[in-house]
């Protein structure tokens, strides 16, 4: 048979987490531990030139008086973290010979 206390006691437990969950406090999500490899100029490895060290990105300038423009970085050479694959090989790719 259906035993009427412990029906009242689920449904006690079931309301009761119900109203935890929706009136509790809720944590923010953790950030993200990692961050990628940035340089001085504010723009990741990859948008860096790996040859001549210059940087291919873009920044909204301001040009003049309420006026602003695409206009290319002005780093000339990427100054952040070393990735490890430099570390322990060389690149393979573009071949040099």
């Amino acid at each position: 048979m259906i035993d009427p206390f412990s029906l009242v006691i689920g449904g006690a437990l079931v309301g009761g987490g119900w109203l935890a969950g929706r009136f509790g406090s809720r944590r923010p999500k953790p950030a993200a531990t990692s961050s990628p490899a940035v340089c001085g100029c504010g723009h990741d490895l990859a948008l860096h030139d790996r040859a001549a060290g210059n940087c291919h990105a873009e920044t909204f300038r301001k040009t003049g008086v309420g006026i602003k423009a695409w206009a290319p970085c002005s780093c000339r050479r990427y100054t952040g973290p070393t990735p490890l694959e430099e570390f322990f090989a060389p690149t393979p790719l573009p071949p040099t010979q």
